[in-house]
């Protein structure tokens, strides 16, 4: 029996996060603590009201919608590749949290750091800038923490990799941060350590990868296959076209 009911679903918040592309986001919330995001409460939820009791809660369940994925990518397909499997090996999409999904709709759990009017600070996130928020839930440990549980697909937190830096790359950071008053120095180092590179790709001594975080272009190598060296920090300049620089 087939069924056809169509769902309207609109974003209730907007989240202002540290990442402007995909790639170095970590691939689970928790994971790079220094990753700060302003929630934005949109019409006709923007108001102070809308938050009040969170301020009793510690962490929150973040839904949203993977706006960086075009659908076309996730259009019914049953079966992904994920990194943690080393990027070849295919399971069932729904015994993964890819973002390649039938409906485009992630959850996150995120630490609350503050209200301020309307707009909820929180940290750990894995959220590309500009993601569209659906819903926020408060964490329930009760109800949300099982001593029982278990996943043999990713039992244990990802093994972190060495992260060091050029003189040069880390002194601009540490300028950087102080122009932009946040942690860079902490996220590059927590975002990095879990390396992003995909899992099958074989290790090259003479590469450079990059990203961007805020308005930073990040660039690192990796000297052996178990370490990283970040090279060289540039802030992104837009000339009066809008072409970055």
């Amino acid at each position: 029996m087939q069924h056809s009911v169509h769902l309207t679903i609109h974003p209730i918040a907007i989240a202002h996060t540290p990442f402007s592309e995909k790639f170095s986001i970590p691939r689970q919330p928790g994971l790079a603590p220094a990753a700060i995001a302003k929630i934005e409460l949109i019409p006709p939820y923007d108001e102070p009201l809308a938050l009040e009791g969170l301020e009793q809660v510690s962490h929150v369940w973040l839904l949203f919608h993977f706006h960086g994925v075009p659908s076309t990518q996730s259009e019914h397909r049953l079966r992904v590749r994920p990194p943690r499997l080393g990027g070849n090996e295919k399971i069932g999409v729904f015994a993964s949290r890819s973002t390649h999904r039938p409906n485009g709709i992630g959850q996150s759990l995120v630490k609350v750091e503050r209200i301020e009017g309307s707009c909820l600070w929180v940290s750990g996130v894995d959220l590309l800038n500009g993601t569209p928020i659906i819903d926020i839930k408060p964490y329930v440990p009760y109800a949300d923490c099982l001593a029982s549980a278990y996943n043999h697909i990713a039992p244990d937190t990802p093994e972190l990799i060495e992260v060091n830096w050029r003189e040069g790359a880390l002194h601009a950071a540490e300028q950087q941060s102080q122009r932009l008053q946040q942690e860079v120095i902490a996220l590059i180092e927590q975002c990095l350590a879990q390396d992003p590179r995909p899992a099958y790709q074989k290790h090259q001594p003479e590469r450079e990868y990059g990203a961007q975080f805020w308005d930073i272009n990040v660039r690192w190598r990796y000297p052996t296959a178990t370490s990283i060296e970040v090279i060289n920090i540039v802030r992104v300049t837009v000339d009066t076209e809008g072409e970055e620089q």
